[in-house]
């Protein structure tokens, strides 16, 4: 996780709505602070990971450990469980999660491959479902998971499925995480051309060597894209070819399903 950006001037940053709360940014920021590599943090690492001072920085830290979302351990401080009532109230609020899960579950037993769906969140995608197989990556992929939209398949698709004036917001950094990973900003735009013209979209070994996967583009009720869901398999189980014959039709079964009840739920 790259450090938040600062809040901790005093007045409105430019850009913001008149309606603007600056104090509840700042708490946010520290929220954020925490991630899968800094699950503890000290007094300072927090100042510096959020750009605030120390005095800012240990008031929102007592904050939010009085209201239950942060707890305190001598010098360290961790996120508690309770954190995750803000991410859940999204995906309630959501209902993808729910609608998607049945058929994840389908496709997974019919392919014995893990499958998932996520949506667009600034450069990265945010599992918001999931159903696993069998372990395939050497990192924990659950629902809140968050990865580079330019390195998925499911990113690619969404990314392809966005308005070109929006495109630039929702790159990054393309570095390499692999040695096959698209970092050529002109290669990574052909590539989206070429998922956006197919309908679907497959990463070889470009997020992790050894792991493979395919994704398609779910649909609202006014045919905007907005979710993806895939399937992740091992390189080592065939070529790219066998993939597309095995797999893609079921794959755009699943995404077809998945749209359909959700734009009969809205």
């Amino acid at each position: 996780m790259t450090e938040v950006s600062s809040v901790d001037a005093g007045e409105t940053p430019a850009g913001r709505s008149a309606g603007y709360v600056q104090s509840l940014d700042r708490g946010l920021a520290v929220i954020r602070a925490f991630d899968a590599e800094h699950p503890r943090l000290t007094l300072s690492d927090v100042a510096r990971r959020t750009g605030l001072t120390r005095a800012a920085a240990r008031r929102f830290l007592h904050t939010l450990v009085d209201i239950g979302y942060v707890d305190a351990d001598g010098r360290l401080f961790t996120l508690r469980p309770r954190v995750l009532e803000l991410g859940y109230a999204y995906l309630s609020a959501l209902g993808l999660p729910e609608i998607a899960r049945p058929h994840l579950e389908r496709l997974a037993a019919v392919l014995g491959e893990s499958s998932s769906v996520s949506v667009l969140d600034g450069t990265d995608i945010t599992y918001v479902a999931r159903v696993a197989a069998r372990r395939i990556m050497s990192v924990d992929l659950g629902v809140g998971t968050r990865l580079p939209a330019y390195a998925t398949s499911m990113g690619r698709v969404l990314l392809a499925g966005l308005p070109t004036d929006e495109l630039d917001d929702h790159l990054g950094h393309l570095v390499p995480l692999t040695r096959y990973t698209i970092t050529e900003r002109t290669q990574l735009l052909a590539e989206l051309d070429r998922v956006r013209e197919q309908g679907w979209s497959i990463v070889d070994e470009e997020l992790e060597e050894g792991l493979r996967s395919m994704a398609a583009p779910v649909h609202d009720r006014n045919g905007d894209v907005v979710a993806a869901v895939n399937v992740s398999t091992a390189a080592r189980r065939g070529s790219v070819t066998t993939m597309v014959d095995e797999i893609l039709p079921h794959l755009h079964a699943a995404a077809r399903a998945i749209s359909d009840d959700l734009a009969a739920s809205r």
